[in-house]
């Protein structure tokens, strides 16, 4: 049961993923990248230091906290190269193939990890099932990326897939560090480093962009300015509670299946736009999530 839930609580995050990113990207486009990731980094450290504060006496909201290696306290500038990849990726090739390179690149970190134990994980072995159930999801990438419709570019889309590795990467790290200093903490955390890393590199590669950015909230929706720091919150916390209690492999391929269905969602309800390579791609990846899901039980019994 409890492994359900987690399961459930991964998919759900990969829900709110794809949202936070067309959020981010929308108030980044109306206000530049570089207001987007600073205000959604304010908005979250001010939640959870007030959460800190309030809760300062609950165990469950404020743990023991023990000694963290020190590369783990800088895993907060993984997200300004993240935001950025995003951005440039979904404004140039077009939702689907972004949402297909981003998603190739979780997949394939996630493998990697496995298979060497990353920062401690269990090391898990590919059988030949799995193997092919991962080739399946492969192939449903591919059927996504030739369905994109936007241009074609290698430069972006390695972009995409940079984007979506180093989203793993920083997962794992945020369980990790939350495992040391509880998931609160580690989060408030987070988004700090995050705010200091923008900060300062918007101030040197574009402090004029950035300011003008600023003078344009006042007229922006207050749901666009506000929902994508919202929804961080729930991610970076829900990633710090449950990444580190699924096996990686099936942790990505439950957020990579949740962010293309949601972004089908999206581009059907909002956008009037639908990909019959994406939904078809959708279903491959699925199809080989099951197929890894059975093999792990098959083995386990």
């Amino acid at each position: 049961m409890q492994q359900a839930i987690y399961l459930f609580l991964d998919f759900l995050t990969g829900m709110v993923i794809s949202v936070m990113v067309v959020a981010n990207t929308q108030f980044g486009v109306a206000a530049t990248m570089g207001v987007s990731l600073i205000v959604n980094h304010i908005i979250g450290l001010t939640f959870l230091s007030l959460l800190l504060l309030l809760g300062r006496r609950n165990k469950s909201i404020n743990p023991a906290r023990k000694s963290a290696p020190p590369y783990l306290w800088f895993n907060g500038v993984f997200g300004l190269v993240i935001l950025n990849c995003n951005y440039y990726t979904i404004v140039h090739t077009g939702a689907s193939l972004a949402m297909a390179s981003t998603v190739f690149g979780q997949s394939f970190s996630s493998v990697l990890f496995d298979l060497t134990g990353f920062l401690g994980m269990e090391k898990r072995k590919l059988s030949n099932k799995k193997m092919a159930s991962l080739a399946i999801s492969g192939v449903g990438i591919v059927v996504m990326a030739l369905g994109g419709e936007g241009d074609f570019v290698l430069g972006y889309i390695l972009l995409g897939f940079l984007a979506g590795a180093l989203t793993m990467t920083q997962m794992v790290l945020n369980s990790t560090f939350a495992n040391y200093k509880g998931s609160i903490f580690a989060s408030r955390h987070n988004f700090l480093t995050g705010l200091i890393a923008g900060v300062l590199f918007y101030s040197i590669t574009a402090p004029r962009a950035t300011l003008q950015g600023f003078r344009v909230i006042p007229s922006l929706s207050p749901i666009l300015v506000l929902g994508g720091g919202v929804l961080a919150i729930f991610v970076v916390v829900s990633t710090c509670y449950v990444i580190t209690k699924v096996p990686a492999i099936y942790s990505a391929l439950l957020l990579s299946s949740a962010q293309i269905l949601t972004s089908l969602a999206i581009d059907a309800l909002f956008l009037d736009m639908f990909s019959p390579n994406l939904f078809i791609g959708a279903i491959l990846m699925l199809l080989g999530m099951g197929g890894n899901l059975l093999s792990d039980r098959a083995t386990a019994h």
